[in-house]
Order: structure tokens, then sequence, then C-alpha cells
């Protein structure tokens, strides 16, 4: 991949069929639009088995996640804590998740949420591995039991942050790092982001797609397919620098930075 003005996408649903059938000239736009590591996330076992499967083929270009989501909770068993750990052994794994909570939709209740997510840090914890974590309309519970683990846990993003002002500066001062999407692309939904990303100190800025979701509504011209790519984490970064008044080569070097230490990534 390109080595110049390199960027990593930290949060990319790569093994999402509507990527995965097109798998190689997804990679290769990646590769032309300078996105040089794709951080594939892990959103249950079997997803994340296949990420690792993916990193396994691509080990220059793709590290991943373990974990299971929100969504995925009601699908926790007794041994799913083990087979998770047993996924974290292999080197392309680089965090635990995506964990959290995710109270807008429930697709698995609330008290199943919080207890898998309980079960994640600790797994985190003991692994001493970062956390990639989610959370949708469940902020004061998330916060409450972040606060439980977080001194025993080295490092945490809140992945895809969509909240308000009070909530950035619960994490922030939880010494969380925050990954920031196309959402502040969004016109309709995105401008409190878009205010509120100017808080976010350069050390604990990613950024990431959330591909194949999330297309840039502010990209054009805007693909026929309306799937979103790594290869649209240019857009993103634009957008991110005019709201920080920053080029666009400081915030991706600040950027770049960033996402090599937390995920471990070699420069």
């Amino acid at each position: 991949m390109r080595d110049d003005n390199p960027i990593i996408d930290i949060g990319v649903n790569l093994t999402n069929k509507s990527l995965m059938q097109n798998l190689e000239p997804v990679l290769q736009r990646a590769n032309n639009a300078g996105v040089n590591k794709i951080v594939v996330t892990g959103t249950n076992l079997k997803e994340s088995e296949k990420a690792v499967q993916l990193c396994n083929q691509h080990p220059q270009h793709l590290v991943c996640t373990a974990g299971v989501h929100p969504h995925h909770a009601s699908d926790w068993t007794t041994d799913t804590s083990q087979q998770i750990v047993q996924l974290a052994t292999q080197p392309c794994v680089r965090a635990i998740g995506e964990t959290g909570l995710d109270f807008n939709r429930n697709y698995s209740p609330s008290p199943a949420q919080t207890d898998v997510f309980r079960q994640q840090l600790a797994i985190a914890s003991e692994l001493k591995m970062p956390v990639f974590c989610h959370q949708r309309d469940a902020h004061d519970t998330f916060l409450s039991i972040l606060k439980e683990y977080r001194n025993k846990l080295t490092k945490v993003v809140i992945h895809c942050f969509t909240d308000t002002k009070v909530a950035l500066f619960d994490y922030l001062d939880l010494d969380c790092h925050i990954g920031i999407t196309g959402w502040i692309c969004d016109e309709r939904r995105g401008t409190e982001l878009q205010s509120n990303v100017q808080y976010i100190p350069d050390n604990r800025l990613m950024l990431e797609t959330d591909a194949p979701y999330l297309l840039p509504r502010s990209l054009l011209p805007k693909p026929k397919s309306r799937i979103n790519e790594p290869c649209h984490l240019p857009h993103i970064l634009q957008t991110v620098a005019h709201l920080q008044g920053k080029t666009i080569q400081q915030l991706g070097a600040e950027c770049l930075k960033t996402s090599q230490l937390f995920f471990n990534i070699e420069s």
C-alpha cells in the first residue's frame, strides 16, 4: 500500500457479505486511497473467526478485534469467554470487542448486554488488551460499568462516537480514545459532533469508516451501490481536519501515530 500520507481505518466490518463478495477490489481501492492498514471488526464469534482468517490471508494490511457486539449478547454461552480468549492468542487480534451496550434497538435484552459487556471487559483486563467499545442510547449504564473496570484496562476506544459533549468529556476524563466515522459528514444528524470534535486531543482521536455502513453524506460522487468502503476514509479525514482547523497532513500524521500506538501496529 502507499507510503505517502498513510492512514489507518480502525473500524471496518470487512466480513460483511457486501464487502466480502468484492474483497480484492475493496482492498485495492483502499490501497489506492492511502489506507495502509485496516482493523477488521469482530462482532460475534463467527465473524471474529472470519476476521482472523482474513488477517492471515492479508497480514501486511489487516489486523482485527475479537468479541461479541451487544446485538449478539443473547448468543453468549458458558464457552464463549474461553473462545474469545483463544482467539485473542492470534497475533493479528489487537483488541477485545466490539463490545458494549446498545439500548437503541435492544436486539438482546439489556441484562444480557450488561453481563456480556462486563465479561469482555474482564477478559481484556486479564489479557491486558485494548477494548473496542460500542455505545448507543446507553451512556449512563455504559459509563457506570466502564468505570468499574477502567483502572484494570490498558486502552479503550469508544468506536463510532456520536453522542453529546457531556458524554465526550466523560470518556476523555476516563482517558478513552474516540473513533470518528462519516457520521460527522451528515448535515442532519452530525451537527453536534461537528461542534464537539474540536475538543478531542490529537493523541485520543482515531478515524474509521465503519464500512459498509455510514457512507458519508457529503461524499461526492457517491458510489452507485451506496456501500461504504475504507477508500472513503480520506473524506472523513478531510472533514475532521477542516473542523479542527488543521491541515490534512497534520491530522493524518496525528491519527496515524495514535492508531499505531493503540493497536500496536508497526510504523
